[in-house]
């Protein structure tokens, strides 16, 4: 649906027998992977997703040679994840025997 944050134009998908029986709010948010969900049943509302022309409820099952006016979907660009702040190492409370782990062979 983006090319690295940028929305693309507006995509028309015909139906196919894959997809057929598949309600609209699924079929969209598994061809809009990252696209949140609130954000495909705002468009859904919005009327801005056409299917044949015509608004449809996110409960709208496609049938089969629908043709789904898909709106342009900006997602946001991944931010890189940071390391974990470092700090200081805990100090050791209790150190107990009873705990150590001990590799047993198998069998």
């Amino acid at each position: 649906m983006t090319i690295q944050g940028k929305a693309i134009a507006v995509r028309h998908e015909r139906i196919d027998e894959a997809a057929a029986g598949q309600r609209i709010d699924n079929f969209l948010l598994r061809l809009a992977k990252g696209v949140p969900k609130s954000h495909i049943y705002r468009i859904l509302r919005g009327g801005e997703v056409r299917v044949n022309g015509r608004r449809v409820q996110q409960t709208y099952r496609l049938v089969e040679g629908d043709e789904v006016r898909i709106p342009p979907i900006r997602v946001a660009q991944p931010t890189a994840n940071a390391p974990a702040p470092a700090g200081k190492p805990l100090p050791v409370v209790w150190e107990d025997d009873a705990l150590v782990v001990v590799d047993k062979p198998a069998g």
